[in-house]
């Protein structure tokens, strides 16, 4: 059976193993370690089965920025399942389960860099452009998408910046 929890202090290594074989290289992962380190307020998420890490996702603190304006909120990055667990939902239940907890946290969204324009849209995500919200990394528009959580907050139009960790994709 599978479950989603908090990743706890001992998964470190297995959480980076699982990013290394999922993405083939050790950028996603490298990243994993120094947010778990500099970010405090970071929100990381394990899928496990019996003892055997599957998956991870992590949503760290996103700023849009816009003139004298700014909202924080948090960006999803990365997520990643080992690949012969791919297609059987559980990066949807990570999702699902990051969202809730942002939600818990009382951030107002969450903006996705990166991510597949035919996967996200399934959990509420759409272009941040909708939102005039850029990222501040060059990426394609429909890959950069944001999620409201709080419509009573709407988001500032503007550029959305990361954690200083993302630097290294500058």
């Amino acid at each position: 059976m599978i479950t989603i929890r908090h990743e706890q202090p001992g998964d470190a290594s297995e959480v980076r193993d699982v990013n290394l074989r999922a993405f083939g290289g050790s950028d996603e992962a490298d990243l994993v370690d120094r947010l778990r380190v500099s970010c405090s307020d970071a929100i990381s998420l394990v899928a496990n089965n019996k003892d055997q890490l599957l998956a991870h996702i992590l949503f760290s603190p996103v700023v849009i920025e816009y003139s004298d304006h700014e909202m924080s909120g948090m960006g999803l990055a990365p997520m990643s399942v080992l690949p012969q667990y791919h297609r059987q939902s559980i990066g949807s239940k990570l999702v699902e389960a990051g969202l809730e907890a942002v939600r818990a946290s009382g951030h107002p969204f969450v903006v996705v860099v990166l991510g597949h324009p035919e996967y996200y849209p399934r959990f509420g995500f759409e272009r941040a452009s909708k939102y005039a919200v850029t990222c501040e990394f060059d990426v394609p528009d429909e890959m950069f998408m944001t999620l409201l959580l709080d419509e009573q907050s709407p988001l500032l139009s503007g550029v959305a910046r990361y954690h200083r960790e993302f630097d290294v994709w500058k």
